[in-house]
């Protein structure tokens, strides 16, 4: 079949003169050369699918695959045969017009080149077809399976399978198309390793390595200003499958990452304080080695006389402004010349870091090196010699910015930090102070006491800390509870950090056998928690997207919505996705939140303010802002939401005002409730009625989902008005409904009321009301979620609750599009009230006292 032959159902099928979509008529016939091209187009027509396509015999051969690829093997993704595209197709990205075959947007989610493992054209004729994909989000081993074919079905039926390599991962820890949502149009298409036989990408260090070739996954990108490390998550024992990690010693220290623009070096903590002042000498050395742009990650200690990191040597030389000791130990490389590397595999990444010490380091910078031994061998000297113990890390796992189950530590003794709360008088010819108090936070922001630790102090480290704990005195516990603490116990603000080992846990959950190890400046006490290590053989599950690495989740693995078994870290990872976008409806307004600490079915608090200041990124607002009660909440950036979704958070719900004009709301909102016995086609005509009734009064109105029953009319207005005069213009409008369309409206709530009509709440209006913001979760069964829309898009809507937190990514790119000239749109509701003759209360009285 020639190529024209094969799109002739592609062109018959488009109006070219209507659609942007290439007609491909004057396409040339390909060029031989070693790699074909392939495209996975993310395409929101009727529903949302991905539309897979490999280059073969002149064309793109296509599959829509309703759900996207999966990396899990026993996941069989359908794929529907559909027809050839012409290769000028894979670049495509827009929006097909209304009235046209797939119309909606399209995006290219992923791009690159595949590699047939067998005869392609053979086996697209037998149907089944294996390759081989190195593109930027999808690589490794698939095979397409084509289906029984019936004569009634118009379409063949493949089905798309990840075939089990270093590639493949479980669907409960990972889902591509949820963690990586968006378009790699902007990205150069990966290419092969030009050596005429291998099916590999470039790996520095390999039998086919060139000079600067580039790892396997390299991308070219700009170097980011911040970067958050990836952190290890403490373990009970070695993981099932051993073979398939690397193993190095846990060092005793500090995290410390470095950024090279080119320029300078600088130093930052894992909490993104820069250090580089405190290490004048390691930013001399680490400047000699002349490296090219990029970001490093290691750690960095101090070295006893044998040889092994001692962590009360590294605070002293901190403290005693004496850092020339200090030794610098890399054993990450996220970034470097050019290209993020953090999607190649770690051994990948390692290879090319080695590379950086071909020529001699300076003394101070070190490769932190792997064990080549059985791994309990490794713990087994490890702790003979009084190490703190192992860091395994899963060979094939990428770099990402939080705790990650792919990286995983297991201690020879159990080693956290703790709050200090307070301290014991001396006794005998000891100076200073006795023993610490010592706690951690839980899940409720309640400093929780832990137990005491009295060893590991020196005569100066004694008198060092009684200096620092009489300028933080306190008069108050700090402590939740103070059962069996000293009763003569002196208190102290809880701000100090101490890292401590310890022998074990007792049932009452206090400390035992306790040493004290040295402060950590470079960690907040607010998010001390208690660390329990997670079985073993369960490292690899749970991952996370978008949650950085300074938040420490307790309790995962609680079940929020048991209709679903949806998790808290799941809960967490959706606030992760979405924070981009809803952050743009929570900016500088007011907040209150929905607490679920049972899950759903348990009870639920509504919470409008905070007594403790440590949730982070969710600040008390100006108290002036409501001088009546306590200070008003605002989520500050998207950390703020995460923090709230770990203290067991759901629904946020914003105000009317925001907190620099909190007199003067800027929005009018109807909540259209549904009564008993109103289905959903009478939603739909409601929000339209509303809508054209808004229209004849000259105002502009958006519309979202409620996450729940209803659906949610939001008019923007300017500041103009108080709080008083826009509730009851908003119950003007409602009445005026009502009393026209009392078939289908009615003004007043209740359920007796509203038995088949629909209450528009206008009571959201005033001081105080909130309502539930756009993209937040409800705490009801099958958590919806609301979400903005279009006007256009209310007609094909099938429910106030059609997205959830559990299939949120059909919607997610979308965004915020439908309403992106939101914030442009500025009118005032004068004219509005004079075609409904409405009159403000507070007008009529001063016309009267005139």
């Amino acid at each position: 079949m020639t190529k024209t032959d094969t799109l002739k159902a592609y062109r018959e099928k488009r109006d070219f003169s209507k659609t942007s979509e290439p007609a491909g008529r004057e396409e040339n016939i390909r060029a031989k050369k070693s790699a074909l091209s392939f495209v996975i187009q993310k395409h929101w027509a009727t529903r949302l699918h991905y539309d897979l396509r490999l280059e073969l015999e002149g064309a793109m051969k296509s599959w829509a695959v309703p759900k996207g690829p999966s990396f899990d093997p026993n996941d069989k993704r359908m794929a529907v045969h559909v027809e050839d595209h012409p290769i000028s197709y894979n670049t495509f990205e827009g929006e097909i017009p209304r009235g046209q075959y797939g119309a909606g947007k399209v995006i290219v989610w992923d791009k690159g080149i595949w590699i047939p493992l067998e005869n392609p054209h053979k086996g697209y004729r037998d149907g089944k077809l294996k390759f081989e994909l190195h593109g930027h989000k999808l690589h490794g081993h698939w095979t397409l399976v084509r289906m029984k074919h019936s004569e009634e079905q118009r379409q063949e039926a493949w089905l798309l399978i990840k075939e089990k390599d270093q590639y493949a991962r479980p669907s409960s820890e990972y889902s591509v198309v949820d963690e990586m949502p968006d378009s790699v149009s902007h990205l150069e298409i990966p290419q092969l390793q030009d050596t005429g036989t291998s099916t590999a990408l470039a790996i520095p260090g390999g039998a086919e390595k060139k000079k600067d070739a580039l790892p396997a996954r390299a991308v070219k990108a700009g170097l980011p200003l911040m970067l958050e490390p990836e952190l290890a998550t403490l373990v009970d024992g070695l993981p099932n499958d051993a073979a398939e990690w690397i193993y190095e010693i846990k060092l005793d220290g500090y995290r410390l990452l470095t950024r090279i623009d080119g320029k300078e070096a600088r130093f930052f903590t894992r909490n993104g304080n820069d250090w580089s002042h405190k290490l004048p000498d390691l930013l001399k050395a680490i400047n000699r080695m002349d490296l090219k742009p990029g970001w490093l990650d290691g750690e960095i200690v101090v070295l006893n006389q044998s040889g092994v990191p001692d962590f009360q040597a590294l605070q002293n030389a901190f403290d005693n402004d004496r850092t020339q000791s200090i030794r610098y130990f890399l054993f990450d490389l996220p970034f470097y010349g050019g290209y993020d590397l953090r999607a190649s595999p770690l051994t990948v990444r390692r290879e090319l870091l080695k590379t950086l010490f071909e020529k001699p380091a300076p003394e101070q910078i070190r490769f932190s090196e792997i064990f080549d031994a059985p791994p309990d061998a490794v713990l087994d000297s490890a702790c003979r010699l009084g190490l703190e113990g192992i860091i395994a890390k899963r060979k094939t796992s990428t770099y990402v910015s939080r705790r990650s189950p792919d990286w995983i530590k297991l201690k020879c003794a159990h080693r956290q930090e703790f709050v200090i709360g307070g301290y014991t008088d001396p006794k005998g010819s000891r100076e200073g102070i006795g023993s610490l108090l010592l706690g951690y936070y839980d899940e409720d922001e309640d400093l929780q006491y832990a137990g005491n630790v009295g060893t590991g102090f020196n005569d100066k480290t004694l008198r060092e800390l009684k200096a620092k704990f009489e300028k933080i005195h306190s008069e108050s516990c700090p402590f939740v509870r103070r059962s069996a603490i000293d009763k003569k116990a002196h208190w102290i603000k809880p701000i100090l950090v101490a890292e401590v080992t310890f022998g074990e846990w007792t049932r009452g959950d206090h400390i035992r056998h306790a040493v004290f190890r040295g402060l950590r400046s470079d960690k907040k006490a607010g998010a001390i928690v208690r660390e329990k290590p997670i079985h073993a053989g369960s490292a690899g599950a749970g991952s996370s997207a978008s949650i950085p690495s300074s938040l420490r989740i307790t309790n995962p693995d609680r079940v929020i919505d048991p209709s679903t078994g949806f998790k808290k870290i799941d809960l967490i990872r959706y606030y992760g996705l979405i924070a981009p976008l809803m952050m743009e409806h929570l900016k500088g307004r007011p907040v209150s939140l929905v607490r679920a600490p049972e899950g759903i079915s348990g009870e639920l608090f509504f919470q409008k303010h905070v007594e403790k200041e440590r949730m982070r990124g969710v600040n008390q607002l100006d108290p002036s802002l409501d001088p009546d009660h306590k200070s008003l909440l605002e989520i500050a950036n998207a950390e703020g939401l995460l923090t709230a979704a770990q203290m067991n958070v759901v629904e946020f719900h914003t105000w009317n005002a925001t907190k620099d004009k909190i007199d003067k709301p800027d929005r009018i909102m109807f909540d259209l409730d549904p009564g008993e016995g109103v289905q959903w086609p009478g939603m739909r005509e409601a929000a339209q009625l509303v809508s054209i009734f808004l229209k004849e009064l000259e105002l502009r109105s958006f519309l979202k989902t409620s996450g729940g029953k209803g659906l949610h009319v939001i008019v923007p207005i300017k500041r103009f008005y108080d709080w008083d005069t826009v509730k009851e213009f908003s119950q003007a409008i409602v009445q005026h409904l009502a009393a026209t369309i009392p078939q289908r409206f009615v003004a007043k709530s209740g359920p007796r009321n509203r038995v088949g009509k629909i209450f528009i709440d206008y009571l959201r209006n005033g001081f105080g009301a909130t309502t539930v913001s756009a993209w937040s979760v409800r705490a009801r069964p099958g958590l919806g979620v609301s979400v903005p829309l279009a006007w256009e898009e209310l007609e094909s809507l099938t429910s106030g609750d059609r997205w959830s937190a559990l299939n949120i990514h059909q919607r997610l790119d979308r965004g915020n599009e439908p309403w992106s000239d939101y914030e442009s749109v500025k009118q005032t509701i004068t004219p509005a009230m004079k075609k409904l003759g409405f009159k403000p209360k507070k007008e009529i009285t001063r016309k009267k006292t005139a």
